[in-house]
Order: C-alpha cells, then structure tokens, then sequence
C-alpha cells in the first residue's frame, strides 16, 4: 500500500488533501512488478498511463541512429514516472521504459486519473500536479547543463540518491550526466583525490 503521508511530504504538498479524497486512485490503480530488463514499455507505445514506483529502478532510454541505446532518465522508490510523449505531447513513445532491477509500481491511466480528479474539487486543485513535476524535473535538469560542470551535476545525481552507484551501470550515469564513462570515472578520480 502508498503511504500517501509520505508521498505528500516527499513531494512537498501542501493541501488539505485526505485519505479519503485519494481512495477513488487507489481503487483503479494496478499493482504490477517487473523482473530485471523487463519493459515496462518500448517505442511506439501509446498508453498514457502515469507510474509510482513503490520500489525498484527504471531507466528511460531511446536508440539513436547507430542502434545505440542512450540512457536519458533513471526514475527510483518514491518517484513518479510517465511518458513525457504520450502526456504531454499525446503521441506514440519514443522510448524505451526498462526495470533495472525487481521493480514494484503502481500504475494508473490518465485519463481515468483526470477524470477522478475533476469529480473532487480538492484534487482539482493540485491538478497540474503532474504536469509541474514534469516540468520541475525538465527545467531542473536544463538548468542543470547550462549552470554546472559534469563534476558538479555528478554530485548533484549522487545526493540525490547516494546508493545509485551501486545500483546503475557506469554508463547509464555517464549518459544521464552527458558525459562519457570515460569522463565519468575521472571526475570520481578527482573527487576521491580531494577528499584524501
């Protein structure tokens, strides 16, 4: 079961939202899992549906014109996870959605999601919910390419979720980050050589 408390304080919601202004999502709501590399959705898919991730990893990728698989967004526990194509943009997917490793979600489509929400003024009111984590998330990280250095934006990923090392392969992070494993493994160097 979400811990929706939790979720409110991790996201920063402010409402006078309740438990029973939110038991109509958890009625629709599908509980799934994923074993590792299971996909949750490759290109072309064209289900708007918006994830929690209850626990697990999930990494976004699209495949570039050498075949290359080019990691974009790596999501965690806590985070919510959509389609930026088929919500926002409202076409078929250009990427890849893979669980990294076992991987429990709740998923839920969003129209129906839109449709629970206008029926309870309170929810309607938090609607662009969704819409502004999108776009926090987006801004956040363009900003992050104009106003940092790679050393910096690695910190910044890493503080955000200090056991994603452990978890990610290199590569992934090295992409996320835009900058080569190459790249990546001298600014760990740099970092572990100041902290001596």
């Amino acid at each position: 079961m979400i811990d929706f408390e939790k979720i409110k304080e991790f996201y920063n919601i402010k409402s006078d939202i309740g438990i029973e202004d939110i038991q109509p999502l958890f009625q629709v709501m599908k509980q799934r899992t994923f074993e590792a590399n299971d996909y949750l959705s490759k290109e072309g898919f064209s289900k708007r549906e918006v994830f929690f991730i209850q626990k697990g990893l999930i990494r976004a990728f699209i495949v570039n014109d050498k075949g290359d698989e080019i990691t974009t967004q790596l999501r965690w526990e806590k985070q919510i996870f959509s389609n930026i194509d088929t919500i926002l943009f409202n076409q078929p997917s250009r990427f890849y959605c893979q669980a990294l490793e076992k991987t429990s979600i709740f998923s839920i489509d969003y129209d129906v999601l839109e449709s629970i929400i206008a029926k309870n003024h309170k929810l309607s009111n938090n609607r662009k919910f969704i819409f502004q984590y999108i776009l926090k998330d987006c801004l956040q990280r363009i900003d992050s390419f104009i106003l940092l250095t790679p050393e910096e934006r690695y910190l910044e990923f890493i503080e955000s979720k200090p056991d994603i090392a452990n978890r990610v392969p290199d590569k992934y992070i090295a992409h996320v980050l835009g900058i080569t494993p190459v790249s990546l493994s001298r600014i760990r160097k740099r970092i572990a050589s100041k902290r001596r």
